[in-house]
């Protein structure tokens, strides 16, 4: 399908510029595109006319935002050019008049004559209304096909539970602290930390493997394809614990009745300080930036909005005497007037109280803390030397398994 989609957008560019080249003449979009169904006539594509239509028009969009880029003066690589690169595969795109869907199951067609395509929907997207567009997309990162569905269900955006104003200190420990003056919510997610240390290690493992063999023999291909494989499921489970960190950031805003969400800045932290070798490796990897974007449309759908505060001195100043104290370990205790709180709590109050007032220490500490789990996300270790996660009923004594039943 790909292929086909590829030949068809190649078909266009190719004729495009041949007529400017020969004729001095740019064709229209309407021009252009009966020349291409001309050629296409003659050629059994497996796939959709509407399918068609959108493999052609994507030359013609990317021509708008070329000279939309042009009118602002936005060039990312110096001048931006017309698409002139011809591309053997394209992603395919069906739209809402090739797709059928009944339940979870939805059925694509190719064209008259052609086998159709089924796929089945998972079951959390029972409740969408309806299927816009389907993409069949690779993925070059895990060498795969994936299918994204656009869809409407149907929901119109909530109003916000209430008028009050929570703040959220982002860390790289505690990915969250969420709260207001009378309640903080330590988000935790050691999984998450494991996730990353672990992964690290593997890549290191596979980097240097990769260093003893010659470059462009097989085992080389292997050891990169393998390397590019999990780096992709890396990024698919930090994806994943990003969505379940976001919506316990939501959940605990409605908790608070909450219409607006106060969030830390910290997109330049690190910048032109020498961290040391592991914290930049642990900043490096800290996908705060996704987390916030997914906390934003979150908080859209519940009628919240989303304020980004300059978090300036705030894990520094006393919630209770406005005292500047760099803290160490993770309590800060204000040599002034004795105050001990936990570090990411100070933060997320004064990241509220610079909000408020303008200034961070205006607001105290808040009396009640607590500890929360994202959902669903368990906790599992590695076995010692085998590098597998096991689940707790892999971790009970060997003596105490024995003497369980063989059959349930």
């Amino acid at each position: 399908m790909n292929l086909a989609s590829g030949r068809i957008y190649s078909s266009i560019v190719s004729r495009h510029w041949k007529v400017l080249k020969r004729k001095g003449q740019w064709l229209s979009e309407k021009s252009l595109t009966k020349l291409s169904d001309l050629r296409q006539s003659t050629s059994d594509a497996p796939m959709h006319a509407h399918s068609i239509d959108a493999a052609q028009q994507g030359f013609f969009k990317a021509c708008k935002t070329t000279r939309a880029l042009r009118k602002v003066g936005i060039a990312p690589n110096g001048h931006p050019n017309f698409p002139w690169r011809q591309k053997k595969f394209r992603t395919s795109i069906w739209k809402n008049t090739a797709i059928k869907q009944d339940g979870l199951s939805v059925t694509l067609s190719c064209g008259r004559g052609q086998d159709k395509i089924s796929i089945t929907l998972p079951d959390h997207l029972s409740n969408i209304l309806r299927i816009v567009e389907v993409r069949l997309v690779f993925d070059k990162k895990s060498r795969r096909y994936d299918w994204h569905i656009v869809a409407e269900d149907g929901k119109q955006p909530a109003q916000a539970p209430g008028a009050n104003s929570v703040s959220v200190d982002m860390g790289e420990i505690h990915p969250a602290v969420v709260g207001d003056e009378h309640e903080s919510v330590i988000i935790t997610c050691r999984k998450r930390r494991h996730e990353m240390q672990g992964h690290e290690k593997r890549r290191a493992k596979l980097s240097a493997a990769l260093s003893r063999k010659r470059r462009g023999s097989r085992r080389y291909k292997k050891l990169v394809r393998a390397k590019s494989r999990m780096k992709a499921k890396h990024e698919r489970v930090l994806r994943d614990m990003a969505h379940k960190i976001s919506r316990e950031i939501v959940n605990v805003a409605k908790e608070r009745k909450a219409a607006t969400i106060v969030m830390g800045d910290i997109g330049h932290i690190g910048d032109g300080v020498a961290l040391g070798k592991k914290t930049n490796q642990k900043v490096a990897g800290w996908n705060h930036g996704q987390i916030k974007e997914y906390t934003e449309y979150k908080a859209e759908a519940e009628g919240m909005r989303v304020v980004v505060q300059d978090e300036r001195y705030t894990s520094q100043t006393c919630p209770n005497c406005q005292n500047r104290h760099k803290p160490r370990g993770r309590n800060y205790r204000c040599p002034s007037c004795g105050t001990q709180v936990h570090r990411d709590v100070v933060g997320q109050v004064n990241i509220l109280s610079a909000y408020k007032h303008g200034e961070p220490g205006r607001i105290p500490a808040p009396p009640v803390v607590k500890h929360r789990e994202p959902y669903s996300i368990r906790r599992t270790r590695r076995c010692q030397g085998a590098g597998q996660e096991t689940s707790p009923v892999a971790q009970m004594d060997w003596k105490a398994a024995q003497q369980l039943p063989l059959f349930a």
